[in-house]
């Protein structure tokens, strides 16, 4: 039986996708003994610190405010279990078990590097928690993102020290209970430890890494079911013709042109209006590559730039060498909140013009599509009020976007006077992510209902398919009925990616390939 693949802990490099492997266990992570040396020289470098009485911060200083307040020697371990206690100020609904596992799985690479001082136990302690699915409890708010997300990486390892409460085997139990049932003992940290552990920008990375993941199958989403409403209103094929963008070459255009072509050839549809009267399309239809590409150039930026922040020491001070140690602002959050600020409003435009093709749809501007997407209106409201949702969806969207990075307010009485509020722009980016979903789902419902009236027209073999697909879980409104229960079964089919799965496979079975710049850059992450 092969063995499941595996991930060398501060040596591989780290990606959005393995780090979502290891967070749902596809793939193991190890240190080699490589890794174990660096990682034991390192924690040596700081021993002799202590030892020789060199004053350094967080080794042998207080912290923030108090870093020039020293710590004796004998003091140096309570120092550091007092800062766990002392930071864990988090606040609101704790965050997802999985985004929790995933700062867990940043964290241990990033003190894996060697530069951080942290004790082999300590390491191995911590992969004990990711390898048997005992994840700490994290609040959601506290963090102002810069020397690093202190209040949830305290609330993170407080375990490691007896206290906290984690999830376990389906429970919410005290970190008490769950050493009593494995016959573990809290950790004594050592000088600089407790500070390696916070100091961090893991918060934010795990808020990047599912932005990635999510709003990557939101775009890949929105080109499928825009193809969709295109052929269902009678669009033009023009606006996605190679010619035209080779001369505005921006990669995500051109990606996105190139998976539009893909999905509409040898659409019946499209031959049956080749020689129609109308000019041009509204921009919802007609601007689909420059919208959807200028998001994807957005998320290409935001996993560039993630890539290099998931592979990075950020915690405080870094330990060079014997005779180098660096007190500098790796933790500050700033890369990241504004990438993850400008993801967000990447995000927001794809729900807002779903939201606009929703509305065109229900206009019944084009040739055989009934107003409001139903025959009998009058008695029946059609798809009439799923455009309010949509609309109230993409409204909060953009409330949401005003950026989190814009802001600063100076703490620990001075010491950090600017810092990045990262942690929010992550949150505010995942809260506009999953609206889009729903506006998506709802556009899905709503292009398939104007598809129908296409037949018995053929589209592309993909689009065929997906509408047949669909059907088996949404039936024709050819009356009203509760919508809501549409949309559900809409949402489940997006963040499910079945669709998009559905249309690799048929994609593979035809033996079709995407006519599609940028592939490896746009479609892996």
């Amino acid at each position: 039986m092969a063995k499941d693949p595996t991930f060398q802990f501060g040596e591989d490099h780290l990606t959005a996708s393995i780090a979502l492997g290891l967070a749902q266990g596809t793939i193991k992570g190890v240190f080699s003994e490589k890794c174990l040396q660096h990682v034991n020289v390192s924690y040596q470098r700081v021993q002799r610190i202590v030892e020789k009485g060199n004053t350094v911060y967080g080794i042998n200083t207080g912290f923030g405010p108090l870093c020039n307040t020293k710590i004796s020697k004998e003091d140096t371990k309570i120092l550091q279990s007092n800062i766990l206690q002392s930071h864990s100020v988090g606040v609101g609904d704790p965050i997802s078990t999985e985004l929790a596992k995933i700062m867990l799985i940043l964290k241990i690479h990033a003190l894996s590097k060697g530069f951080s001082g942290i004790a082999e136990t300590t390491l191995q302690r911590m992969l004990w928690h990711l390898d048997n699915d005992a994840i700490p409890v994290v609040p959601s708010q506290g963090s102002v993102g810069a020397s690093g997300d202190l209040a949830p990486l305290s609330h993170l390892f407080l375990p490691l020290i007896g206290l906290g409460k984690v999830e376990y085997q389906g429970k919410t139990i005290p970190t008490q209970e769950l050493f009593k049932q494995n016959g573990l003992q809290p950790l004594d940290l050592g000088p600089k430890e407790g500070l390696a552990l916070i100091n961090g920008t893991q918060f934010i990375a795990a808020h990047g890494v599912m932005v990635v993941h999510k709003l990557q199958h939101c775009l890949r989403h929105a080109d499928i079911i825009g193809a969709m409403m295109l052929e269902g209103l009678q669009g033009s094929m023009k606006p996605f013709f190679e010619e035209l963008h080779q001369l505005r070459p921006f990669k995500g255009n051109q990606h996105v042109a190139g998976r539009i072509r893909t999905l509409l050839q040898g659409s019946e549809i499209l031959e049956d209006h080749i020689d129609c009267e109308r000019v041009q399309d509204p921009y919802s239809l007609r601007c689909m590559p420059q919208v959807h590409g200028a998001s994807r150039n957005t998320w290409l930026h935001l996993k560039e730039l993630l890539e290099i922040e998931l592979n990075s020491v950020t915690d405080n001070p870094v330990i060079i060498n014997d005779e180098l140690t660096i007190s500098g602002g790796n933790f500050h959050g700033q890369p990241l909140a504004m990438a993850l600020d400008y993801a967000a409003l990447a995000a927001s435009e794809i729900g807002n013009i779903s939201d606009r093709r929703i509305y065109l749809a229900l206009e019944g501007n084009s040739p055989g599509v009934p107003k409001l997407l139903m025959n009998d209106t009058g008695i029946n409201s059609g798809y009439m009020i799923l455009q309010y949702t949509t609309a109230a969806l993409a409204s909060e969207n953009k409330s949401l976007c005003f950026p989190a990075s814009a802001d600063s307010i100076p703490t620990s009485l001075g010491q950090e006077d600017h810092v990045s509020m990262g942690s929010i722009s992550g949150r505010k980016a995942l809260n506009i992510i999953n609206n889009v979903e729903k506006i998506l789902a709802i556009e899905l419902l709503t292009a398939a209902q104007a598809f129908e009236y296409r037949k018995p027209l053929k589209s592309g073999v993909v689009l065929d398919e997906i509408h047949t697909f669909l059907r088996t879980k949404v039936a024709f409104a050819a009356n009203d009925r509760v919508f809501a229960d549409d949309i559900e079964k809409g949402i489940e089919i997006i963040q499910n990616h079945e669709i998009i799965d559905l249309v690799e496979s048929v994609m593979k079975e035809k033996e079709l390939t995407w006519d599609a710049p940028h592939l490896d850059e746009f479609e892996t992450y």
